[in-house]
């Protein structure tokens, strides 16, 4: 296993180069984070790239490797490991620098030891430990814990702290997911709010091991795996097998009296969607909503009443079909992924009956956003309050729309292909 290289200026578009990180006789190169060493902390020169990332051989341990032409290239620091380890429940580090405490702060995830070690350094070699966070979950008593990251928000004036934590098995559904905590964080130690844990990022079976970007400034970008461990080696795709979620923008939003997270797609997709059309809200009426032989990629914005229960419909030529319904009473949302919505035969961990997710909204209309792709759907509501996403394999892309219940009005704008 190796690091691959991709480069992007919009989020939207990206450069593969070759192959940055490979194997060597510490082991695999699992995930991991990459920082700007500004000042020269680790005396490989100002503004070098550092890479740090987890070796998994017979056991795992912390590496590092530094770029001085943009990460172009990387070479191995000699001294490796910088953290040294005799078992596998340790790994994928997230490291970032922590201005109030003058020190390189790294979560480590501790794998089926459920819990996240905290680690300080002043050069980015010598590292000490801090602390652990373990948060009891009665509901998931034996999951893996993966791919920590802990990032800061302001938040009305405040500085409020979210720890990023991976899950497989143990997922919202079942497999992978992604969990949150909510709190505060001193330099060492990472103490959440009392609240019921655990906070899901996304309530689908496909998106996991986002990490969020350490160079946009005040913005929290997020990328994710659009996939799941249950069944990420069976999905019918040629020649790839996974794709990445579309990048969002992490936010903290207040959710009655309560601060949750949310997670819009990024405003970069502005640079490839095209224009809106706007159809007419008829209920129970079906009528064709993109060119599925020239669009390859849609956005749905829906604005429903939440005064009634309502059934939204995508569909294609074959009627092959996702529905969503609304549950206005209950502020709930439910998708439907069997043999109705596409290939489902492939594993019998893909098919799930029904796949719930609160709205989370207060308003008394709904506003919902649905990306939908040749073989994906993301689901979004209240501008990311709520996100829901979920791999799909239908013959053909959707290109229809029906909605029955309450009064609504819809759009809908092409999306264009980033691979012409």
């Amino acid at each position: 296993m190796s690091w691959g290289h991709a480069t992007s200026t919009d989020l939207m578009h990206w450069t593969e180069h070759p192959v940055a990180i490979t194997r060597d006789e510490l082991g695999d190169v699992f995930s991991g984070s990459a920082v700007i060493d500004k000042y020269n902390t680790a005396g490989f020169g100002n503004d070098t790239m550092i890479a740090i990332f987890t070796s998994a051989g017979s056991a795992q341990q912390q590496s590092i490797a530094y770029s001085i032409d943009d990460g172009l290239t990387f070479t191995r620091y000699e001294n490796n490991p910088i953290i040294k380890n005799d078992n596998d429940l340790q790994r994928d580090p997230k490291v970032f620098w922590h201005e109030e405490s003058k020190q390189w702060i790294m979560c480590l995830a501790q794998g089926w030891k459920m819990g996240i070690e905290i680690w300080g350094s002043s050069d980015l070699k010598n590292w000490n430990k801090l602390s652990e966070f373990k948060h009891d979950l009665p509901d998931r008593p034996k999951i893996q814990w993966e791919c920590p990251d802990l990032i800061s928000f302001e938040y009305n004036g405040k500085k409020k702290w979210v720890l990023l934590v991976s899950v497989n098995p143990g997922g919202y559904i079942i497999g992978s997911g992604t969990m949150y905590f909510i709190g505060d964080f001193d330099g060492k130690r990472f103490t959440a709010e009392e609240r019921n844990y655990p906070l899901w990022i996304d309530y689908g079976m496909d998106n996991y091991a986002g990490v969020t970007w350490g160079n946009t400034g005040d913005r929290r970008v997020f990328l994710g795996w659009m996939n799941n461990w249950e069944y990420a080696d069976k999905v019918p795709n040629s020649p790839w097998r996974s794709a990445m979620t579309l990048p969002r923008e992490l936010k903290l939003k207040e959710l009655n009296g309560e601060l949750i997270l949310s997670s819009p797609v990024v405003k970069e997709i502005e640079g490839i969607a095209k224009k809106w059309n706007k159809f007419e809200g008829v209920n129970d009426s079906k009528f064709r909503i993109i060119n599925g032989k020239t669009d390859k990629a849609y956005q749905v914005q829906l604005n429903i009443e939440l005064n009634k229960d309502s059934i939204i419909t995508l569909s294609n030529s074959k009627d092959e079909k996702l529905i969503i319904e609304i549950d206005a009473a209950n502020r709930k949302l439910t998708t439907h992924r069997d043999d109705k919505t596409g290939q489902s035969e492939f594993s019998d961990k893909y098919v799930v009956k029904s796949i719930d997710a609160p709205l989370n909204t207060e308003s008394s209309t709904l506003k919902l956003d649905v990306y939908v792709d040749q073989s994906s759907v993301e689901i979004l509501s209240d501008d990311g309050r709520m996100s829901m996403t979920n791999l799909v394999f239908p013959s053909s892309i959707y290109d229809s729309l029906s909605v029955s219940g309450a009064k609504y009005t819809v759009k809908v704008r092409p999306i264009k292909s980033i691979h012409t």
